[in-house]
């Protein structure tokens, strides 16, 4: 496969980048918000065991023409943990879109990275007048697709973890031979056991319900899937299971891991971009 002529920089006119925490019932939800607020609006999010941070060095290549809005999931990052234990994809699609409306969003192409793929699709299901496209990187179709780590497990008697031991849990997050950011690894020990242990027996709870190709063929939704070729947590072949997805586009970074966005921004972003200059409502996303 060959990658789009894009070459994404960062721009220096982009509008500066507004924080905010958003107190709903459930808890307190962080969003970022990054680019021309006129602009067709990206939203962006992140998967298990990090937060918004991990899109730092993809957001400066993409405002050069999108309003680029990033949410810390429940119990992640800056966001509260949800007031009821509820970490399922569905319900967490149900509380970005509660977020989203507060913001006055109205249209948006969504961006999951890894089990940010899941409440994506849910909030796609829950929302198809919001969702416009969906993007989905490194996401899992399906858990006969997982390739089992259990070696890297942490045992939650020693939480709050230390260095050493986020960086072996996170490895496999990442092509062999990436430095994990120190950033990441302080974020994940200011996590709670139960938080990160339930949100993902609420992903493999989702994916084991129905594989997400089923879940998005009714959905009828231009998809985007762009995928790592050296994905040591899912099986990088899986990512053909998409184009069960009519229209469908499939792609495989040569060279990246479980973590594109963090290991080839540049390449990502232009796979990104060539995606949302077809699909994105020329219409602004915010009213």
């Amino acid at each position: 496969m060959t990658l789009p002529d894009i070459h994404p920089q960062p721009h220096g006119d982009t509008a500066a980048s507004e924080d905010a925490l958003l107190h709903l019932d459930e808890g307190d939800i962080y969003v970022c918000q990054d680019g021309p607020r006129g602009a067709p609006v990206l939203l962006l999010i992140h998967g298990s065991a990090t937060s918004s941070r991990s899109w730092d060095a993809l957001v400066p290549l993409l405002t050069t023409s999108h309003h680029v809005i990033r949410i810390d999931l429940p119990g992640h990052g800056r966001s509260a943990e949800p007031a009821d234990g509820d970490y399922s994809p569905p319900e967490q699609g149900r509380r970005i879109s509660t977020a989203l409306d507060r913001l006055g969003v109205e249209r948006a192409i969504v961006v999951g990275h890894s089990s940010g793929g899941y409440p994506a699709t849910a909030l796609a299901e829950q929302r198809p007048d919001l969702v416009t496209a969906l993007a989905l990187i490194n996401t899992g179709p399906g858990m006969d697709a997982f390739i089992a780590s259990g070696s890297t497990a942490i045992d939650p008697t020693q939480w709050p973890p230390t260095d050493e031991q986020i960086r072996q849990f996170a490895s496999t997050g990442f092509r062999t031979g990436y430095h994990v950011p120190q950033e990441l690894v302080d974020e994940l020990r200011r996590m709670t056991y139960h938080a990160l242990s339930t949100a993902m027996q609420a992903s493999i709870a989702y994916l084991n319900q129905r594989a997400l190709p089923d879940r998005l063929m009714p959905l009828g939704k231009p998809l985007q899937v762009i995928f790592g070729d050296q994905d040591r947590r899912w099986r990088p072949s899986s990512a053909a299971d998409y184009r069960a997805v009519p229209g469908a586009r499939v792609e495989l970074l040569p060279g990246a891991g479980h973590t594109p966005i963090l290991e080839e921004p540049t390449r990502t972003a232009a796979l990104l971009l060539a995606f949302t200059e077809i699909h994105q409502d020329q219409a602004p996303g915010t009213r």
